[in-house]
């Protein structure tokens, strides 16, 4: 047989490997649309994203770089992510930096910082230390390493600013138990560390944190509280802490830095819906462009169908859904009632 030449040998070897990734990441990289019924999701570290479209009944599927010029004039860009989903640190860096190539005054405001830790972000992103600082003094979450370092790195080589944008774990958990009115006891620089407007009132997202509640006996009040009610009350106080924070930290960022963008990385849970987070800072400043991306999980790996459900963000994240938790609920009992015994009583003293 014929040698072939190494032109050839390279072609063969490239279509070998082309082999092993999924159509939807080919589509992805030509940026071409496909219909639905020929999009799958073969393992955790696949993702699509989809748009809506009201010519046809099905979503859409598009490119990283067909996302990107979608979102690239919005003033503020939710990341909506499963925070300890492959896949879903892979889309994120994908559009991150499809974003940062085609919006040069850009900054990543992350949940996964907190605002007492700013000045420790900023002496990293200007090279006075190294990472090991930024991890213990920033209180860098224990999945840093694998899901937000290429974010964080990718922003200093490139000199975008890193927004430590959440309030700090301890004045949320010390809202959860004495309520907002916590807040009022603290000294004029740790009252800083939360936004100065809470929105506790009721509407759709409270109503949705009450049914998370009510569902999640992990997350919920104790099984001995005395007020189930108040208990909620200040349950939802804690989440609201967070998500005005965040919403105050993007805003406060760009009043400093008129003509820069955002791209804000949060759980899902505070952009479902346009609500959370989303929801409070249309409230600060309802001009804002502001563009939702919302993960959407798919249990096998099966394409997706033409009746796939699209969430009410402007751009959907399919992803392959992670394994359960717990087999069945005996087990998640269990295991609940193990670290609810394991739990000291903390103090609320800052």
């Amino acid at each position: 047989m014929q040698q072939m030449g190494l032109p050839m040998r390279r072609l063969l070897i490239a279509l070998s490997l082309l082999s092993a990734v999924p159509l939807l990441a080919i589509a992805a990289a030509r940026g071409t649309e496909l219909r639905t019924p020929s999009i799958a999701l073969p393992d955790l570290t696949s993702f699509q994203f989809m748009r809506k479209d009201a010519r046809v009944a099905a979503p859409i599927a598009i490119g990283v770089d067909e996302a990107a010029g979608m979102l690239k004039d919005y003033d503020v860009i939710f990341l909506g992510e499963w925070h300890d989903h492959p896949g879903n640190h892979l889309a994120e860096m994908a559009l991150f930096r499809a974003l940062s190539s085609r919006v040069p005054l850009l900054a990543l405001s992350m949940e996964q910082f907190e605002r007492d830790v700013q000045p420790v972000i900023d002496d990293y992103m200007a090279g006075r230390i190294g990472e090991e600082n930024l991890r213990r003094r920033g209180r860098a979450w224990s999945n840093y390493a694998e899901s937000y370092r290429p974010l964080v790195e990718y922003a200093k080589e490139h000199g975008l600013s890193v927004i430590a944008a959440e309030a700090p774990t301890r004045v949320v958990r010390c809202v959860g138990e004495q309520g907002p009115e916590f807040l009022s006891r603290l000294s004029p620089e740790q009252r800083g560390w939360a936004a100065a407007e809470l929105h506790l009132g009721e509407g759709a997202y409270r109503d949705k944190f009450y049914r998370f509640l009510a569902e999640d006996g992990d997350h919920g009040p104790a099984p001995d509280a005395a007020d189930k009610d108040a208990a909620n009350a200040r349950s939802f106080a804690a989440q609201v802490t967070r998500d005005d924070t965040m919403a105050e930290s993007i805003l406060l960022y760009l009043q400093k830095h008129p003509g820069h963008k955002v791209v804000h990385i949060t759980g899902a849970f505070h952009v479902e819906g346009s609500l959370g987070t989303v929801e409070r800072l249309k409230l600060r400043a309802p001009n804002l462009g502001i563009a939702v991306v919302e993960p959407v999980e798919v249990r096998d790996s099966k394409p997706i169908g033409a009746g796939a459900e699209m969430p009410g963000g402007d751009i959907a994240l399919f992803l392959r859904a992670l394994p359960e938790s717990y087999a069945s609920e005996a087990e998640k009992k269990a295991a609940e009632t193990g670290r609810t015994n394991a739990t000291p009583r903390r103090q609320c003293d800052l």
